[in-house]
């Protein structure tokens, strides 16, 4: 009988979310042991020791809540979600100021950055709200009023300020990709999505309207250099020695890379340092340039089925409230890739995101962490599982 019991759990895991995982530290290693080429030449493994080490930390978080029972979170969601925002006022009060960002809190030595953290904890705290309203209607089809909208709203719309003003665009547009990700799985009218997406453009046009006729005023919702990147992905070809020089020598770099690529450390752009943060934000454009077309399509066609196994696992789960946990972290995780691709090879503006499982650091890699063992543990308590 408990020979039977141990089976059955283990058949709970999902093992191709680990083996999905393990393919992206894999290349993460590979290309972030290339990019330390440019910065330490007497220490060719000082990212990749510092990335197993991050690694090993965040399986043992994934593992450890995958056995935690995730229908807790429910109770702990309101105290993470202020302890998030306590950690992000106290960035603002004695942060620490890197790059001209100010989003790192000292703890001898390790740098915390909470509003990588905030990210979980706003999830958390909005998968409760919509599963509160469900379960007090007791009818999961209903559409969700607009009073529900205003609080998911309530809930994201501090940790966005908060995080704008470090300033932090690329984290504070994940928090609005989670918010509206929220939203649209809640199940609420068209009537009320038109009118949010209405007041998104609005919004928009007046940033537009305030940068040709008011730049003073606009200066206070875009700080300069926001506006430089923005610049520099519009007007690239004009502006390719200054503001989109890093975007300009991305796309050199991949497009050198052609079908197989240069050859791992053979990479032009990537290794004469002229792209800056390669180990981080531009790990991609290390990988078209070294590894080509091949490279880049097998990263790419491993997010996609990751992120396809996710939303699996989400219609399979037999628990609104672990749906709507595991659609959280769909949105957190593709908005991030498709972020990052986008801005290297220039779809998007420059955010400074960096790209799940992939970019070299320890507060990101580890949250994604988390969010995947919020996942495995609502896939392990899923009593039948229709796509095994």
């Amino acid at each position: 009988m408990g020979t039977e019991n141990n089976k059955l759990e283990y058949s709970r895991i999902d093992y191709t979310l680990l083996f999905l995982l393990f393919l992206l530290f894999i290349i993460s290693l590979v290309a972030v042991y290339s990019a330390s080429g440019q910065y330490f030449v007497n220490d060719p493994y000082y990212f990749v020791k510092r990335q197993i080490i991050w690694y090993i930390l965040g399986v043992g978080i994934m593992f450890s809540i995958m056995f935690f029972d995730y229908e807790l979170l429910e109770n702990l969601a309101l105290p993470f979600y202020f302890l998030g925002i306590s950690l992000l006022f106290a960035v603002h009060l004695f942060g620490t100021v890197r790059n001209g960002s100010q989003r790192w809190i000292n703890l001898g030595g390790f740098l915390l950055q909470p509003s990588e953290f905030m990210k979980i904890f706003l999830l958390i705290v909005l998968a409760g709200v919509i599963y509160k309203w469900a379960k007090e209607k007791h009818e999961l089809d209903n559409k969700t009023p607009l009073s529900v909208v205003i609080k998911i709203m309530a809930y994201s719309l501090p940790p966005f300020g908060l995080i704008l003003l470090q300033p932090d665009l690329g984290t504070a547009l994940v928090i609005g990709a989670i918010m509206v990700t929220m939203i649209f799985i809640s199940g609420t009218s068209w009537r009320i999505l038109t009118l949010l997406a209405g007041t998104i453009i609005a919004g928009l046009t007046t940033l537009v309207y305030l940068h040709n006729n008011h730049i003073e005023l606009f200066s206070k919702f875009i700080k300069p250099h926001q506006l430089e990147r923005i610049y520099g992905w519009l007007s690239r070809e004009e502006y390719a020695s200054s503001y989109g020089f890093q975007l300009t020598e991305a796309l050199k770099g991949i497009g050198s890379g052609q079908v197989s690529g240069r050859g791992l450390l053979e990479g032009v752009q990537s290794q004469s340092g002229r792209i800056p943060e390669v180990q981080t934000d531009f790990i991609f454009a290390l990988i078209g340039e070294e590894f080509g077309f091949i490279g880049a399509t097998l990263v790419i066609s491993i997010y996609f089925i990751m992120i396809y196994r996710l939303i699996i696992i989400a219609i399979s789960c037999d628990n609104p409230y672990g749906t709507y946990l595991v659609t959280g972290v769909i949105g957190l995780l593709a908005f991030q890739i498709f972020q990052n691709i986008a801005m290297t090879i220039g779809l998007m503006p420059i955010t400074g995101l960096a790209l799940p499982f992939m970019s070299y650091g320890g507060s990101a890699l580890l949250t994604n962490m988390i969010a995947m063992g919020i996942v495995m543990s609502v896939k392990f308590r899923t009593k039948r599982f229709m796509f095994d």
